[in-house]
């Protein structure tokens, strides 16, 4: 008979962790490599379409994202999970690009939408400029030339102003005119023209960043000509005046004429700035101010922008007193705002419509100018393809943008029934089409104001109507 000799040793196996229980453990071992996700047929075709890069950056983003979650109790997705989420990933990253919509709003300057459509001249201008161009080359000479310097030889002759310079957008151009002449100084502004504009981005924020100091004077709704002429002391650098293109205050309210702050600025020395903001050049269009008068009363500098009323790009112009130009031309600030190109050729060719007398050339102007008989006859022509879920109707639109905030443009709409889908389920769909498109609601209606679709969008228009509502 065989006696045991003493106490066996533990099996091996017994003390060992399988890859079971390590899992168990700590789940998150459980989920794919990356290279192993990439290999999947799916993620193949996304780096096919996107590049494997990307692909491969947003899978480890999205693994790191589930990582996460497991560690905190979620389930450990499956890898087909995981290629899905990656593929929505992408996919939400395409729907936030850049794309052409139809702007049926009826909203003319829509800001959200990019305010003003460029003419078929300054697309083409865009499209010739995007290669190689003569940006900062002179053909004549064969040498180095100055950038902007036929856009400024445009402004000047339009405005009649003897100084005039483009940079990126309006608000540069008021951080260039007060870090160049009121840095460390002081700038006398009403009350009642401390705008805030797109982004929170407001006037006193924008003077502080420039180096200014705020001299506030008068009241929110009334402002004196004695307020300014106290204000004047030895460390006034400029007075400004803003227009308030975003707002309107009415009723106990008091505001002196332009000529008279040009008459207290010339008194005491010193320049006035003016902020137009919308670009009107000449006309009447509400109470909205005009270049030629802001000129015409003498101010020292005008700012406005470009992609408003002036029909044109994003820009911000200043035309003026040549002295004053040329000194803001000079500042480092303006090497930093400075137009690229591409603004350079659209400002060129929006500037040769205007000088041209051609305005009905620019798509801001042919929708301000519609005629109501013109947007009938296109209105009951689409009405009439949808059929009995159509009705035309009398609206309004606005001008947007920032300019004549109280005054609505006679408009005549499509009004559409959503039926049981309700008006959300019919927007979302209209913006998720191949060419999105952007409406109104009111009262659980759909409206469509054509006064802001070109012409020769009512058949892409009408196509997305009808599958939508099918």
């Amino acid at each position: 008979m065989t006696m045991d000799s003493g106490p066996r040793p533990a099996a091996t196996g017994t003390l060992s962790l399988g890859r079971h229980d390590s899992t168990a453990i700590d789940p998150r071992r459980a989920l794919p490599k990356t290279d192993v996700l990439l290999a999947l047929p799916v993620m193949c075709e996304l780096a096919a379409a996107w590049g494997r890069p990307l692909v491969a950056e947003t899978t480890r983003r999205v693994l790191d994202e589930v990582r996460r979650s497991v560690a905190g109790g979620g389930a450990v997705p499956s890898p087909e999970e995981i290629a899905a989420t990656v593929a929505g990933s992408l996919a939400a990253l395409n729907a936030g690009r850049v794309r052409s919509v139809i702007n049926a709003t009826g909203v003319v300057l829509h800001t959200n939408l990019g305010r003003a459509p460029l003419s078929e001249a300054a697309r083409a201008a865009v499209n010739a400029a995007a290669g190689y161009s003569t940006v900062e080359f002179d053909l004549a000479t064969g040498g180095r030339g100055k950038r902007g310097a036929t856009v400024n030889t445009m402004l000047r002759e339009l405005s009649g102003a003897p100084g005039a310079l483009a940079v990126n957008n309006a608000a540069a151009a008021l951080f260039l005119a007060l870090g160049t002449l009121a840095r460390d100084r002081e700038v006398i502004v009403s009350r009642g023209e401390l705008v805030e504009i797109g982004g929170e981005f407001r006037i006193p924020a924008i003077m502080e960043a420039a180096g200014a100091r705020l001299v506030e004077v008068g009241s929110t709704n009334r402002t004196h000509v004695a307020d300014y002429v106290n204000a004047v002391t030895d460390r006034t650098a400029m007075l400004m005046v803003v227009h308030p293109s975003n707002y309107r205050i009415e009723g106990f309210t008091a505001a002196p004429p332009l000529p008279a702050l040009v008459s207290v600025a010339r008194e005491a020395g010193l320049p006035l700035l003016h902020d137009l903001g919308s670009g009107l050049l000449t006309g009447r269009m509400g109470d909205e101010p005009t270049l030629r008068d802001s000129l015409a009363a003498g101010t020292d500098l005008a700012v406005f922008s470009g992609d408003k009323l002036f029909g044109g790009p994003q820009a911000g112009i200043v035309v003026g007193d040549d002295t004053l130009v040329r000194r803001l031309s000079r500042h480092p600030i303006a090497r930093a705002v400075r137009i690229d190109k591409l603004t350079l050729a659209a400002l060129e060719a929006t500037l040769l419509s205007h000088l041209g007398g051609r305005r009905s050339e620019l798509p801001v102007w042919r929708m301000l100018d519609a005629s109501l008989d013109d947007l009938t006859r296109r209105a009951t022509r689409l009405a009439g393809s949808i059929g009995r879920r159509a009705r035309v109707r009398e609206g309004t639109g606005m001008v947007g943008g920032g300019s004549l905030p109280a005054e609505r443009l006679p408009s005549v709409l499509v009004e559409l029934d959503c039926g049981p889908s309700g008006e959300s389920a019919v927007t979302s769909a209209l913006r998720a089409g191949e060419t999105p498109v952007i409406v109104r609601t009111e009262r659980g209606r759909v409206l469509v104001d054509l006064r802001t679709v070109a012409p020769e969008e009512d058949e892409v228009l009408e196509k997305a109507l009808l599958a939508v509502l099918a």
